[in-house]
């Protein structure tokens, strides 16, 4: 069993605190994004679970057993955790084998035996155990950094913005392969990342971070859809924001009458609401009833494109549609929900 579990966990520097009562569980073998601003302390989170640094009060456990707090800290190389940095943090002295072998037993027809076993498990071909660092891409490096990471089988994987530093296209292939092995492993992960969609396609389980804080933890289906505040909902992906006024029909707003909002609200409870709703929830076709507006600009993404329109009768919103059926500036189009909505009291 390699369950992680914080409780209570505070610290802070120089008097001004950084984490203020953290509590999470990571079950065995899933993975858990924490998700945030940059330096909202989610490093600080990984440091101090790794080892690496105290905090001022809280307990981990990991795999049942006390790591750190009640006045016990086992030290990092005692903990069974791997830690995988940013910038991959290979030696650049070693090559790629002798990376991976660091801290291993010395015996060497196990420690080639090792190398070969995680090489495949990351993606690699075996020739790589003899490239130093700095020949290979930086997709590669953070491979090979993370078969450094796994040499000792550890309970509990670390993963500190792994990707950012790496291009879209080969993030999201070694994303890929980083996943495939994490899986293979059967290790408990905690990737931190500002990334909400490498958060949400990555983990099992998405705590997000803010003001030191978890303000909310569950499956990123339950994030995305359900998001506790507005703030959160627009830090997940774009939104649409709109003032809206329950009646007995539903809730009326710029986009005509919005009958089955979503979200855990009860929207009849008060006299303003605000309605969110994601622009792949908004849909350019005719209704009766529903909003219409001037095309402002188009953006085409290539799959999707998300277009500006200009409600006649209200504010600015934003539509995602197909790329291949982009109205164009200056065009009159009808706008209407076509997805869940979420209410939340005005503010």
């Amino acid at each position: 069993m390699s369950t992680v579990e914080i409780q209570g966990v505070r610290v802070g520097y120089g008097g001004v605190p950084v984490l203020q009562g953290l509590d999470l569980t990571v079950p065995t073998g899933t993975t858990t994004a924490v998700l945030g601003a940059s330096g909202g302390g989610k490093t600080t989170l990984l440091r101090i679970i790794a080892g690496f640094l105290a905090p001022e009060a809280g307990t981990i456990h990991i795999g049942g057993r006390l790591v750190c707090g009640h006045g016990r800290s086992v030290p990092p190389e005692r903990r069974g955790v791997g830690y995988v940095r940013q910038d991959g943090g290979l030696f650049p002295h070693l090559d790629v084998g002798g990376n991976i072998t660091f801290g291993m037993p010395r015996a060497a027809r196990r420690r080639r035996e090792r190398v070969g076993e995680l090489l495949e498990l990351v993606g690699l071909p075996e020739g790589t155990a003899a490239k130093r660092p700095d020949q290979l891409s930086g997709g590669q490096q953070q491979r090979v950094a993370l078969a450094r990471a796994l040499a000792l089988s550890p309970q509990v994987v670390l993963l500190d913005e792994p990707f950012s530093s790496l291009d879209t296209a080969l993030r999201a292939s070694t994303r890929d392969a980083v996943a495939t092995a994490l899986a293979e492993t059967g290790a408990t992960t905690i990737l931190v990342t500002h990334d909400q969609q490498e958060a949400l396609s990555f983990a099992d389980q998405v705590a997000i971070m803010r003001d030191g804080r978890f303000s909310q933890v569950g499956t990123p289906r339950e994030i995305y859809e359900s998001p506790v505040d507005v703030r959160e909902a627009a830090f997940l992906g774009d939104v649409v924001r709109l003032p809206g006024r329950p009646t007995h029909e539903g809730v009326s707003c710029a986009l005509g009458i919005v009958r089955s909002p979503g979200g855990s609200t009860p929207f009849a409870s008060y006299d303003a609401v605000d309605l969110v709703v994601r622009p792949e929830d908004l849909t350019l076709a005719d209704a009766p009833g529903c909003a219409h507006g001037t095309v402002l600009t188009t953006r085409y993404h290539g799959a999707h494109a998300l277009v500006r329109v200009a409600l006649t009768d209200g504010p600015e919103v934003s539509v995602r549609v197909a790329g291949r059926s982009v109205p164009h500036p200056g065009e009159i189009v009808p706008v209407r929900v076509d997805g869940p909505v979420l209410t939340y009291p005005s503010a």
